[in-house]
């Protein structure tokens, strides 16, 4: 039977569907960013306990479902996956050499640990960081045994305080690109801002996997896989056998070098927006003809290690690319034979394509390469911190993760946002969660190969959406996303996990922890030594505080990676002139009348404009957009980021959210005030680049230049604290 839908006066849950709910960690009420109630509809907890394998569809089943939950739990004598938080050598702790195992164990009961390295032990202070295997024998017999992760109470701080640019890769093209940014591009880039202008990171948005086909919306924040980057971003003349090529491929590689050329001027010289059809295009047809290369000897024993060093997960992404290249990316209109990556099907198709799997392969491998040589690079000019790589929050429904992953991701179910502030009708993303219960299961290991991935090139990762370890809001697909719900994770695991394989990699963590977030994730992330993300737009006092405006620089938050704005905002160029309304209102975005809009968005800059003269920071020689970056340099802040594009002067955004079919979002190159494309080879000589380069890590300057304001390099161990409060966003 279905279910009764929401009144007027909230839904009459029967005490079983919320009881079972709650024990399932989805919420039948949750609280608005406005602190008003709000009660789950009966259909929509239905819905979200079905994807995680629970049957609620009338009060029996329920019933019926919650005893059967109870029993499972009283009967058993470990959880699905036990987490130990343990010290580790150099960082900071106050707590027991070794915490309590956090179970309730007979008494008499014996256990002992089969680590990851193997052999057995039994619990002791030596027991390292790592997925181990936890075993328990009962008086009475009964045996169990557990993935136990043994997690880093805390990851070392930060080296020092660093500033560096924020890019969108693609966006930061050379002379040199087929048509948008590459990896040979981000070396330059890297090697250039570290030896010349003392940068210490240059942080990226995703380089995930993209969806084959058409790409209406080319977000990189929606991909394929999150495991292994896009083929698309290789430099192809990079590639060693590119040198190599067989004289009857030559000629036709040559061709596609010189459409690559003209696909590049195209674009900047502003006739053109980047193509990323175009340029994958290109890029996988060139790859091919490298890929019948043979390989050296040390070439292919490297390429032989990579392949058993990822393993089945490489596998699978090779065998989804290989059957998404015969049937499309969309897999779940496939064959129903081939719609589960363990079938015999599978199998038999993975040798009947083994020359496109192993293609696909070793388009993975050369990605691999190019991304290890650009943290190379940066590593060689000086950077403390190198690359700082993006995790998306999810992926494509249809994509390669969701075909390999979809035993431990929730059918019928879409990460998204409920109704808050920015968004009145809150958001649907349009990629399945994963599902608590499954990643428990399989000791998180999923979750932590994904990490391994995003952290192997980087100094440190970015965690879009980091709140996601801790709560998420499903949406059921086919509804709007007022009807979802939020549910939770285990958010020691899934913190634990991320801090386990982050002090694997000797990396760092920065959670993008931006809107509406749980009471403590903050906290918490600072406790582990993880950093959140501050951005000065929204750093805001409310009247509340005794006053009104802008956040002053000693009360921002030491743990974050400060800037001025992101990717889904304005530049500040285009902040400051006010344009940024004038483009919502082209497109029909405002949500009020546009005078009002104006006022607000007019009320606000001057308010920051007032507070940088109270500072003493204006007027600046250097103009507003120095002076702002000029309040960043005040923060403790303990990383600092300069958004490529302020520095050339820009004033489009990269992407305006909820306008793929209106604005070209993901496709415009770093311009200047006019618009006019900014290549990687001038940016050396753009006079803001210099001048905020300054701010941040001072150079020696010519004896006719000013130089009025403070000049500390914030790179040379600049760990001043502030104890105020966390930055609010």
């Amino acid at each position: 039977m279905t279910r009764n839908s929401p009144t007027a006066g909230g839904p009459r849950e029967t005490d079983a569907l919320t009881a079972l709910a709650r024990a399932h960690g989805v919420a039948a009420a949750y609280t608005t960013d406005r602190g008003r109630r709000v009660d789950v509809s009966q259909d929509t907890l239905v819905a979200v306990l079905a994807a995680c394998g629970v049957d609620a569809s009338t009060e029996a089943t329920a019933r019926a479902a919650l005893e059967a939950h109870r029993r499972e739990r009283a009967g058993r004598l470990l959880p699905p996956c036990v987490v130990l938080r343990v010290p580790t050598a150099g960082v900071p702790n106050d707590g027991p050499a070794l915490p309590a195992l956090p179970l309730d164990l007979p008494r008499g009961a014996d256990v002992h640990v089969r680590p990851e390295s193997g052999g057995t032990t039994g619990l002791t202070p030596a027991l390292p960081p790592g997925h181990h295997t936890l075993h328990v024998r009962a008086p009475d017999g009964r045996r169990a045994h557990a993935p136990l992760l043994a997690v880093p109470d805390r990851l070392p701080a930060p080296p020092g305080r660093t500033w560096g640019f924020l890019v969108q890769l693609y966006s930061v093209l050379s002379r040199r690109s087929w048509g948008m940014g590459d990896l040979g591009d981000l070396a330059e880039l890297a090697s250039w801002s570290g030896r010349a202008l003392g940068a210490g990171f240059v942080q990226l948005g995703p380089l995930h996997a993209a969806e084959p086909g058409p790409l209406p919306d080319p977000s990189p924040y929606r991909p394929s896989s999150r495991r292994f980057a896009d083929p698309m971003h290789v430099r192809v003349e990079a590639v060693p056998e590119f040198a190599y090529l067989d004289p009857a491929a030559r000629p036709v590689v040559d061709r596609l070098v010189a459409r690559a050329r003209q696909l590049n001027e195209a674009v900047l010289d502003g006739s053109s927006l980047i193509d990323r059809e175009a340029v994958r295009d290109l890029k996988h047809r060139a790859l091919r003809a490298v890929h019948d290369v043979p390989l050296s000897p040390g070439r292919a024993a490297a390429f032989a290690a990579f392949v058993a060093r990822e393993g089945q997960g490489l596998t699978d992404h090779a065998t989804w690319c290989a059957l998404a290249d015969v049937h499309g990316g969309a897999w779940r209109s496939w064959p129903a034979e081939l719609r589960d990556p363990r079938s015999p099907a599978v199998a038999r198709a993975r040798q009947e394509l083994a020359g496109a799997v192993d293609h696909h392969r070793w388009l993975a491998w050369v990605t691999d390469e190019q991304l290890a040589a650009a943290q190379a690079a940066a590593v060689g000019a000086g950077m403390p911190v190198g690359l700082v790589h993006d995790l998306a929050i999810g992926v494509a429904p249809e994509g390669a993760d969701a075909w390999a992953l979809q035993r431990c991701l929730a059918a019928g179910m879409s990460v998204g946002a409920p109704p808050d502030d920015f968004n009145r009708r809150g958001q649907d993303w349009g990629q399945p969660p994963w599902r608590p219960d499954a990643l428990a299961a399989e000791g998180y290991r999923p979750f932590a190969e994904l990490l391994r991935s995003g952290l192997r090139h980087a100094g440190a990762l970015r965690v879009d959406h980091v709140m996601g370890l801790s709560r998420l809001w499903w949406v059921p697909e086919g509804r709007p996303p007022t009807e979802g719900t939020y549910v939770e994770y285990d958010r020691d695991a899934m913190l634990g996990v991320l801090a386990l394989e982050a002090y694997r990699a000797d990396a760092g963590v920065i959670g993008e922890d931006l809107g509406t977030v749980e009471d403590g994730m903050r906290e918490e992330l600072a406790a582990r030594g993880m950093l959140g993300t501050s951005v000065q737009r929204f750093e805001y006092l409310g009247g509340s505080a005794g006053r009104q405006g802008p956040l002053p620089p000693d009360q921002w938050r030491t743990d974050c990676l400060a800037t001025l704005t992101t990717h889904d905002l304005p530049t500040t160029a285009a902040w400051l002139s006010g344009e940024h309304v004038d483009l919502r209102a082209r497109l029909g975005l405002l949500t009020r009348p546009a005078a009002e809009e104006k006022a607000a968005a007019a009320a606000e800059r001057d308010g920051w404009l007032a507070e940088l003269a109270r500072l003493g920071l204006l007027p600046d020689p250097d103009g507003e957009i120095a002076a702002l970056h000029r309040f960043l340099r005040l923060t403790p802040a303990r990383m600092l980021g300069v958004w490529l594009p302020d520095a050339t002067g820009d004033r489009r955004p990269q992407n305006l959210p909820g306008t793929a079919t209106v604005h070209p979002n993901w496709r415009l190159p770093v311009a200047d005030a006019r618009g006019r494309p900014v290549p990687l080879e001038e940016l050396p000589a753009s006079t803001l680049v210099r001048v905020l380069a300054d701010v941040f890590a001072p150079r020696t300057r010519p004896p006719d230049e000013h130089h009025t304001h403070d000049t500390e390099n914030v790179n040379e161990n600049d760990t001043k604290e502030s104890h105020g409060r966390p930055g609010s966003c």
